[in-house]
């Protein structure tokens, strides 16, 4: 198979098949080898990168309070001895108070003084200094995660990089999305700025999320009168303006039936189906206060990768989600800090080539909700095929795409007309 021609784009992406391969042939070592895989049972994020000398290999983090592994690359700067155990031991003794305070400070501008990187240039900086350019100051852990390890071991030994992902291995965590054998973007608050600056000098895949969508499929009307507009949203097309050229559904409708027409909803940009907006403010108004108590009722449909089902065919899920702060704009689980957000789903079909018809009923309006309640291992543990935030690209062809689109549609949209008071549905055929 030939290589790719652009080095991979971290922060989304769908894996190089010869990646996968590579991650197959770890995932088949760690199982193999009881003593190494117990290293990592816990759970962790393992990366591949391609060289032009063959893969490389390295985890996240610590591996059962190690920080060099026979067949993995060393870490950026290892803290597990030196000067950082000692200092950290004298700090955990203070009592505490504004000195210990200044001390942990001064400790942790210290180790990111240390984690000195390579980019594709042959340049060499810290992580402060790299976080500095952009007036940033490092969140911990930032140059313990396994792409900025691969990418300095590679331009460190002279060898070119050609494609990476990053894939987890073990036990799911109870909060973030992960599950064994299925590959994630690169978090954006730690190896953000971190990465982009170390790509500096490779060809790498432009960004798709900033890319314009060419000749999206045309929106379609299926209503309007003086008061609203209900359109169905094709895939790949913003709801509303956003940080990308391309035009947005707003935009388009304005261009149609003037600058009144006001968004009430949105859908994200690779959800497809059934929108409602609205032609004045007052009329946005009455629609926004229905979605606010949720007398709105919605429909989605998706189709889920397959895998072992071990759930009921119909049934309920609340999970409390909140934002990844270091991760944006990826959701968590959180008991303590989420808000509630809770979806009912019920299976319709389990298809031919693997994959889970389902379809979902959101109570509450969270951010990415259906996406993250089909994906984490505490609610349905199946992510939806095209889902590259939640896990869409797995080790194995379990019903998944290799790319293309998010196949999650809104479906159906039932609410009351904000003038006359009449319910009204629509909803695809079928449904």
């Amino acid at each position: 198979m030939e290589p790719p021609r652009q080095f991979t784009y971290p922060f989304c992406y769908v894996p190089h098949p010869l990646v996968v391969d590579a991650a197959r042939v770890l995932i088949g070592r760690l199982d193999s080898e009881p003593a190494l895989g117990a290293l990592f049972e816990e759970g962790k994020m393992m990366g591949v990168l391609l060289t032009d000398r063959g893969p490389l290999y390295a985890f996240s983090g610590l591996a059962g309070g190690h920080s060099v592994v026979e067949g993995f690359v060393p870490p950026v700067y290892d803290l597990t001895q030196g000067y950082f155990k000692q200092r950290e031991a004298q700090i955990s003794a203070m009592p505490p108070g504004p000195e210990k305070s200044k001390a942990s400070a001064e400790l942790q501008e210290w180790i990111f003084s240390q984690y000195k990187v390579l980019n594709a240039r042959g340049e060499e900086l810290s992580v402060r200094e790299i976080f500095a350019l952009r007036g940033l100051v490092p969140p911990g852990g930032t140059g313990d995660c396994a792409a900025p390890k691969l990418l300095n071991y590679a331009f460190r030994q002279g060898l070119r990089p050609l494609a990476m992902g990053e894939f987890w291995y073990g036990r799911s965590p109870q909060r973030e999305v992960r599950q064994q054998g299925r590959f994630y973007p690169s978090c954006t608050g730690k190896c953000g700025p971190l990465l982009s600056w170390m790509m500096q000098g490779l060809d790498v895949e432009p960004n798709p999320l900033d890319s314009v969508v060419a000749s999206p499929t045309e929106p379609k009307v299926l209503y309007s009168d003086e008061c609203i507009i209900v359109v169905d949203k094709p895939s790949g097309m913003l709801s509303v303006p956003g940080r990308i050229s391309s035009v947005s559904l707003l935009e388009w409708l304005r261009e149609r039936y003037g600058e009144a027409v006001e968004s009430c909803h949105r859908l994200d940009m690779d959800t497809s189906g059934i929108m409602v907006y609205a032609r004045s403010l007052a009329c946005k108004s009455a629609l926004e206060q229905q979605f606010a108590t949720r007398e709105v009722e919605k429909y989605y449909r998706a189709r889920l990768q397959g895998g072992p089902w071990n759930h009921a065919l119909k049934g309920t899920i609340a999970l409390p989600l909140m934002l990844d702060y270091y991760d944006r704009p990826r959701q968590m689980v959180d008991a303590a800090s989420g808000k509630p957000a809770v979806t009912e789903y019920e299976v319709l079909g389990f298809l031919p080539d693997g994959s889970v018809d389902v379809i979902f009923k959101p109570l509450t309006g969270r951010s990415h909700q259906i996406r993250v309640h089909a994906a984490h291992a505490r609610g349905l543990g199946h992510p939806i095929v095209g889902d590259r935030l939640y896990g869409g690209a797995a080790l194995a062809g379990d019903g998944e795409a290799a790319g293309g689109q998010l196949m999650l549609r809104a479906c159906s949209l039932s609410f009351r007309h904000p003038a006359t008071g009449k319910s009204m549905t629509f909803a695809d055929e079928g449904v």
